[in-house]
């Protein structure tokens, strides 16, 4: 647990000054963290039915370093919904690094790196409103045979369970010091190893997984495999398990290595992720994999003078409704605190922010998460450090962090929950002023609103549905969804 703990602080960059915005877009500041309502936000935020942004910090709140859990309005309003440390002993969690997901039952979930009955971590539920239900307390097998420390964000899958990845424990290593594993979890809290990493497969897996359209699940380790650089791994909802990439290892890696992030399915089928290093320059990369296994680099970063493309990207990408990837790197950039960019899926990059961009990086620093585009068409993140406010770490002041969107003016567009299903499915549908709206088909075939709001409709999928997008007509605008609905067998 030290190392890990050591990894974290490692990446912490000193504050320096001022960057600028490029011309046609809008960054916005929206809320910096003051310690008490949390600080160094390592997740991004997830959008829920709500409207609202949800997420979490891995340190303060009310109850001093436990971390907390978030609202957000996109204006910037913020809700401290629960602060963890709040029983004795952590038993309810601490330190969530992982983002949330909203599941079709409204609730959130997510995870904490420690706390819980046995230190090492915890699955957690939680109410939109704050109220938090402790799932699954981690290392309640001898040994850690059920994994210890999950690090990843969790995925609801077709089935409705959610799935994840532990950074230790499982049955190979020694205890907690595992390779790592990947679990299955019901929405009750009955907990299922799927697959337990024994290095060659495989080392220490930070990120989450993705559900591929094949109905696989697809992550990445950060070390392990063949080459001891890291892995791409597929593995089926009942567990079997295939490395279908193995990067090289320190030296050797022009393809990088050390991969954290999540993986992306992209609208071409193939998947997207980045490595934190390696690469021509040794700063990290963007690769494309297909679902086999082939492996393209589109970019290493770091190409150009004094990093001002940036570097060491930690985060996964977002593809947005104009085709192009988006993401964050942790340094580099103009001002050494890292950058915004947009990739297209060629590989032509483009660097669209720099922090620091205010005297003192009160825009924020050093950001680890992921954009999310919000129906709005607006870009949102966080940072782990810089901010406003103050906070001391190993001596320090990085800053407590901030939550920022970015307006590329790109429009508006609904999302679909879940995004595949049979005729018959009850799906949601989110976006923003839909309370008016007249009409809504799936790829041209009328479905009845059954329920209105102004942020979410409910339908049916019709008879006669094919698979395409879903529209949604209002009286101002006809609104896409940003990904196809696949219609089932």
């Amino acid at each position: 647990m030290k190392r890990i703990a050591a990894a974290l602080s490692a990446v912490l960059v000193p504050l320096v000054a001022t960057a600028i915005a490029l011309p046609a877009q809008t960054f916005t500041t929206l809320h910096s963290f003051d310690g008490t309502d949390g600080g160094g936000a390592y997740a991004g935020v997830v959008q829920g039915t709500d409207g609202n942004l949800y997420g979490t910090t891995n340190i303060g709140g009310a109850n001093g370093a436990g971390g907390t859990i978030f609202k957000i309005t996109p204006s910037g309003a913020l809700t401290t919904l629960y602060s963890f440390c709040s029983r004795s002993g952590c038993t309810d969690g601490e330190l969530p690094v992982a983002g949330l997901v909203q599941a079709t039952n409204g609730n959130l979930y997510g995870t904490t790196v420690y706390g819980g009955a046995n230190g090492v971590g915890t699955v957690f539920k939680i109410t939109p409103s704050g109220t938090l239900t402790t799932l699954y307390s981690f290392c309640a097998e001898s040994g850690c045979m059920d994994g210890s420390m999950p690090y990843g964000t969790l995925v609801q899958g077709a089935d409705g369970d959610f799935y994840g990845t532990t950074l230790e424990g499982g049955a190979n290593g020694i205890s907690e010091d595992g390779y790592g594993t990947v679990f299955k979890i019901a929405p009750s809290g009955r907990l299922t190893t799927l697959h337990s990493f024994n290095g060659a497969d495989g080392w220490n897996p930070w990120a989450g997984l993705v559900q591929a359209t094949n109905g696989d699940l697809y992550g990445t380790t950060s070390a392990g495999g063949a080459h001891d650089g890291g892995a791409v791994f597929k593995v089926t909802p009942n567990g079997a398990l295939t490395t279908i990439h193995s990067f090289c290892a320190q030296g050797k890696c022009t393809a990088g290595y050390n991969p954290i992030a999540p993986l992306l399915q992209g609208s071409d089928g193939d998947l997207y992720g980045t490595t934190s290093f390696g690469g021509v320059n040794d700063d990290g990369a963007i690769f494309k994999i297909t679902l086999n296994g082939t492996l393209t680099t589109l970019y290493a970063f770091c190409a150009q003078s004094g990093c001002t493309d940036g570097a060491v990207p930690y985060a996964g990408l977002a593809q947005a409704t104009d085709g192009n990837l988006y993401g964050t790197t942790s340094v580099g950039g103009a001002y050494g605190n890292g950058t915004v960019f947009k990739i297209t899926l060629g590989g032509t990059l483009t660097t669209l922010y720099n922090f620091c961009a205010l005297s003192g990086c009160t825009d924020g620093a050093s950001p680890h998460a992921g954009l999310v585009q919000a129906t709005n068409g607006d870009f949102y993140g966080t940072t782990a450090n810089g901010g406003a406010n103050s906070c001391i770490t190993d001596g320090a002041d990085y800053g407590c962090g901030s939550v920022f969107s970015l307006s590329l003016s790109l429009g508006g567009f609904v999302e679909i929950d879940p995004t595949s299903g049979k005729v018959g499915t009850v799906v949601k549908i989110l976006g923003n002023n839909l309370a008016d709206a007249t009409s809504v088909t799936f790829n041209g075939t009328p479905a009845v609103i059954e329920v209105f709001s102004k942020t979410v409709l409910t339908v049916t999928v019709p008879t006669g549905a094919t698979t395409g997008p879903v529209q949604v007509v209002t009286p101002s605008a006809t609104l896409t969804s940003n990904v196809p609905f696949r219609v089932l067998p």
